[in-house]
């Protein structure tokens, strides 16, 4: 593998944690291992490894492209990354309130939806 992937890689698991990294390699497959390999370097090696803006900020930007586009799929892994990137449940509605500003109240309100959905189920695994 490249370097950009081993420090993808890396920030992958700060962000997503190791469990979650190990579910996602032990499902990778030849089929889905270009693309996998393609993320790992492009987002999680690239835009996720710059130091230009914090965990906390790319976190809250993520949310809201994910939002804002209607991929909502991914919403509940990145709130459950919340708890390592340094983003509170303030920032989360933050970012969603400029969502149904700028890309539509549904779209925001269905992205709350997930979050309040998978904090629930986040506070229920610390107990």
């Amino acid at each position: 593998m490249t370097e950009r992937y081993d420090q993808g890689m890396a920030v992958r698991r700060r962000v997503l944690g190791d469990a979650h990294v190990e579910r996602a390699e032990a499902a990778k497959t030849d089929l889905d291992m270009p693309f996998q390999e393609l993320i790992t370097e492009g987002a999680w090696g690239t835009v996720w490894s710059s130091d230009a803006i914090s965990l906390r900020e790319r976190s809250m930007l993520t949310l809201a492209l994910l939002a804002a586009q209607g991929n909502f799929e991914e919403i509940p892994m990145h709130i459950r990354a919340t708890a390592r990137t340094g983003a509170s449940k303030r920032d989360v509605m933050e970012a969603f309130q400029h969502v149904a500003v700028y890309a539509g109240v549904p779209r925001a309100n269905h992205a709350i939806k997930l979050a309040k959905q998978t904090y629930l189920e986040m506070e229920a695994q610390d107990d």
